[in-house]
């Protein structure tokens, strides 16, 4: 019976949210969500932290190298053309 209420307790906190997100699972995070292949698993796992910056943050960096890739890209192709 305590085996079970300690499992409980830590699905519990893991639902909450009480750590912060590593560097690692939060680019993953955002290169799956950029890609639309993220595991619902995973989608659930990044609500239920303890707080959105992260991933904001990192969401807009990336949208905004991205963004620079491809003018410096297209820019690239042009003048070789």
């Amino acid at each position: 019976m305590t085996n079970r209420n300690e499992d409980t307790a830590k699905t519990a906190g893991h639902r909450q949210g009480t750590s912060s997100p590593g560097v690692l699972k939060v680019m993953q995070s955002i290169l799956a969500g950029a890609f639309g292949v993220q595991s619902n698993k995973r989608r659930e796992e990044d609500f239920a932290s303890h707080s959105p910056w992260p991933y904001i943050a990192a969401g807009v960096l990336f949208t905004v190298g991205f963004v620079a890739t491809l003018i410096l890209l297209v820019q690239w192709v042009l003048a070789t053309s």
